[in-house]
């Protein structure tokens, strides 16, 4: 039979398939399509310290094989998240989560990693580092390694908990900032977040987002993200997980093989709330089809192989 577990960080999970933040909400919303419990673990939507409205509308475009969104971490802020978000989730989901935690500067990354780390269901925190840094111009932390380096070592002082450094793909050098989260202590690496672009409406003859660009998902980032994968997890020693299109269980199967531990499926909940479910079930079938007996042997697999 074959076994989905596989060890993130030393976490055993029932299974490597994570509903990625900011398309699965808080979780609870979903309990009504199906047993949620099935989940390898959640990454809750992305938290800031104070509350946040979001960026005006329209805030989403479709485009072919993916879509734009520039939603702008719309959510009530890490003190409601914890009194009233996670109690709802709890009602209805048994494992650890996995806090996706956003700021403005460093001290805002600590003081929500502090209130996480007291939160016993939170097994993980996931930092997205692609906001931008207030105290450096407006640069995004994910894009300079000793910015990285910095949020990752701070956080890193005041939790006990696996820190997870979530990437963007909008650098020159993604394994450099892998390492630079590296050295300040991360204990794994999670990416790809999204690609930076746009579409124009042609009869207003203006861009189709009120924010003139969004982040960029679905299935035509995959193979970019298979890339990137690849190329991390055979610069860091610390575990990968993997993200970027991913729709089915072979999917899943690609990623690992290209050095993921875990994975999180993002856009694909988005077009269908029962994405997660399907790739889980589907996963068993597709090992067996490719002589798969357990995920474990593909966790960190193109570390193995020569480079060409």
């Amino acid at each position: 039979m074959a076994d989905t577990r596989v060890s993130l960080c030393g976490i055993e999970l029932d299974n490597p398939v994570i509903p990625a933040s900011g398309t699965f909400g808080f979780g609870y919303e979903f309990s009504e399509w199906y047993d949620i419990n099935i989940l390898g673990s959640i990454s809750l939507k992305g938290t800031t310290k104070d509350p946040r409205f979001g960026n005006p509308t329209p805030r989403i475009a479709e485009c072919a094989s993916g879509m734009l969104n520039a939603v702008g971490l719309q959510n009530p802020g890490v003190d409601k998240v914890i009194s009233e978000e996670i109690p709802k989730l709890q009602k209805c989901y048994r494992k650890g989560v996995m806090a996706n935690i956003s700021g403005f500067s460093v001290e805002e990354y600590v003081d929500v990693s502090k209130k996480f780390d007291a939160v016993p269901c939170v097994s993980f925190l996931e930092i997205n580092i692609s906001c931008p840094n207030v105290h450096g111009g407006g640069m995004s932390f994910g894009t300079s390694p000793e910015s990285a380096y910095a949020v990752t070592k701070a956080v890193k002082a005041v939790t006990h908990k696996p820190v997870i450094v979530k990437l963007s793909p909008n650098v020159t050098s993604i394994t450099d900032m892998a390492k630079a989260c590296e050295q300040g202590g991360a204990d794994g690496i999670s990416l790809i977040n999204t690609f930076l672009g746009m579409r124009i409406d042609l009869r207003t003859r203006r861009p189709v987002l009120k924010n003139n660009t969004g982040g960029l998902s679905g299935p035509c980032i995959f193979p970019l993200a298979l890339r990137m994968v690849c190329d991390v997890s055979r610069s860091v020693r610390i575990p990968v997980v993997g993200m970027g299109g991913i729709m089915t269980a072979e999917d899943v199967l690609e990623m690992m093989m290209a050095g993921a531990t875990a994975v999180e499926v993002g856009a694909a909940n988005l077009t269908d709330p029962c994405a997660c479910k399907k790739i889980i079930e589907d996963l068993p079938e597709a090992m067996d089809k490719y002589g798969i007996g357990s995920l474990s042997e593909l966790s960190r697999g193109f570390s193995l192989w020569e480079k060409t």
